[in-house]
């Protein structure tokens, strides 16, 4: 099955307040559980086209409520982001975070059962990966026996060894008091924030909540300590890929990573999603990856890259499944979107077309402002064209993010994260949409307003075309816009045409970009007739969204009338 993916935030997914408080504490607003995900909803959601779901923000970050009762130490609030706190500020990488659980004491007992019911419902699970860095005060509560926190054997006295798990500026107290007025938080030395801030006085802009992880990287050269790139060039040697994980030579961050690795993916997950995992050195995943792989068959690794000249490297050496098409294809649609040319997408399928099964499409993420937002497109129906191309264009995997089949337009300003166009996942919040699309666990669609669920609906039919239409799901793709650039009959910069094939069956997919229907010629080039070796003639057509039938003609270099709504498409089946 080609990977539909449903990326969710489960401190938003089941919080139910029907008045928020700004900045409030979790007793004010509440969270959502584990628990919330319940068969009924998991087996929603796989109706709805998915067959992955990333649960994103599961394992234990700084925040600033407090669970010392449960023998969880307190984090200092200068060095956390909202009252919830960052789910990429991660304080134990062996334990779930206690938000998220109806018994806390039995937090790791519901993550399983979430595992199972998961499953059930017949959807794969990913979770987040965070290798880069770490919250200012990191200590394990729950790591297993035997196994030493990070940096409690550091030599905090050097800036750099390999064997040290963070970097360190020795003789320099770490000062945040710019961003914390009135806060206290000591460290000394300073560690080196996460986002590779060299300095002891981080501003607000930077990580500051986080430190940076050690994995043997000079970070004045931002490169792999000699010693290592020697022992890891020494291919040749006799020793086995289970000795060489144990050799001296690996510096202590990438042992202790990929015990982390294996504690999660015994758990039974099916994937993990790797946060920023350009700033850790490909060098890991291609050592660490390969590994976790020969234990666990089918499990995938989906990178946060955004590098394009990185790409091949993270997928070849890296042995990475999946990267975001972050700058390409999703820059390109937004540009599209808000009144850029449609022609660009050759241009920017083109750029990885030999890499395209490894590149994962989305239009939404918790990173990147909402498509309703009034710093994107106002209007979640604008991005339906954008959809279309997305999803249906290649073989490679789709994402969307919670919320964004509602029309949600992250403008609320909950508290840290204020109103920028983004959910927040700093907040403990409820978007009302989402309660509203929950309805108490029934999940029937009926406290949503008529143009919501027009926005779930062209979804779903989109999302589902993904796996049940052979064509779409691993045929071949021909894009028209060559043919189409000198039709008169035929606007390339608003429309976007190609074609989709799988044995018998052909399907045509005009994209619109403008603010109102276009009626066109779409010329079908005789190459394209040859190359995917489509039966000539009279054929009958579907319209696959609306089901809306014709006849149409295929013939060398003729042309289909094609009438395309407006913000939308049409998804032509012969």
């Amino acid at each position: 099955m080609r990977p539909i993916i449903y990326q969710t935030l489960p401190r938003l997914f089941g919080a139910n307040s029907a008045n928020n408080v700004h900045n409030g504490t979790i007793s004010q607003n509440g969270c959502g559980k584990l628990n919330d995900y319940t068969t009924k909803a998991l087996k929603h959601i796989r109706g709805l086209g998915f067959n992955y779901i990333w649960y994103t923000g599961l394992i234990e970050h700084a925040t600033k409520t407090n669970y010392s009762r449960f023998g969880i130490q307190p984090d200092n609030p200068s060095v956390v982001k909202g009252n919830a706190g960052s789910p990429y500020a991660i304080k134990d990488y062996y334990d779930i975070d206690p938000d998220l659980a109806v018994d806390v004491k039995h937090r790791m007992k519901e993550f399983e059962a979430l595992v199972a019911r998961t499953h059930r419902a017949g959807l794969k699970m990913l979770i987040d990966f965070v290798p880069n860095h770490v919250a200012r005060q990191y200590r394990s509560d729950a790591k297993p026996v035997g196994v030493k926190d990070l940096g409690e054997q550091d030599d905090t006295t050097t800036f750099f060894s390999t064997q040290n798990n963070f970097y360190y500026l020795p003789d320099q107290p770490l000062d945040i008091s710019d961003i914390n007025k009135g806060g206290s938080y000591t460290e000394m030395p300073a560690k080196v924030t996460g986002n590779d801030c060299l300095s002891a006085r981080p501003c607000r802009n930077d990580w500051y909540e986080t430190v940076k992880l050690n994995y043997g990287v000079n970070p004045y050269t931002h490169q792999l300590d000699p010693s290592i790139a020697e022992a890891l060039e020494a291919k040749t040697s006799p020793y086995a890929p289970d000795q060489l994980s144990k050799l001296h030579f690996y510096p202590d961050t990438w042992n202790k990573m990929l015990d982390i690795l294996r504690f999660w993916a015994t758990k039974g997950i099916d994937g993990f999603r790797c946060d920023m995992a350009e700033m850790v050195p490909v060098e890991f995943w291609g050592w660490a990856i390969p590994q976790i792989k020969s234990e666990h068959k089918g499990i995938i690794f989906v990178a946060e890259v955004y590098n394009p000249n990185e790409y091949r490297n993270y997928i070849h050496r890296g042995h990475f499944d999946y990267l975001y098409d972050k700058v390409g294809l999703y820059d390109t649609l937004r540009h599209i979107i808000g009144g850029g040319s449609a022609s660009l997408i050759t241009q920017c399928w083109q750029s990885v077309d030999d890499i395209q099964q490894h590149m994962l499409n989305f239009l939404e993420n918790h990173d990147e402002q909402r498509i309703a937002s009034k710093f994107f497109a106002g209007e979640p129906q604008k991005a339906f064209p954008a959809l279309l191309v997305s999803a249906l264009m290649r073989t490679n995997p789709f994402m969307v993010y919670q919320g964004q089949m509602l029309g949600v337009d992250g403008m609320e300003n909950a508290g840290f994260s204020g109103s920028d166009g983004r959910t927040t996942i700093f907040d403990y919040w409820t978007l009302d949409q989402f309660r509203r699309w929950r309805n108490n666990g029934l999940f029937d669609n009926n406290k949503l307003t008529q143009p919501e669920k027009a926005v779930i609906s062209y979804y779903t039919k989109v999302l589902t075309l993904c796996n049940t239409e052979q064509a779409i799901s691993d045929g071949l793709f021909y894009d028209l816009m060559y043919a189409n650039y000198e039709n008169q009959q035929m606007d390339t910069n608003r429309l976007f045409a190609f074609i989709r094939k799988a044995g018998d069956e052909t399907i045509l997919v005009v994209a619109n970009f403008a603010s109102e229907p276009m009626n066109a010629l779409v010329r079908i080039p005789a190459h394209a007739i040859e190359f995917l070796n489509m039966r000539q003639g009279a054929r009958f057509a579907t319209e696959l969204l609306t089901g809306a039938t014709r006849t149409i003609d295929i013939y060398p270099d003729h042309s289909i009338d094609i009438t395309a709504p407006a913000h939308g498409g049409i998804v032509l089946k012969f």
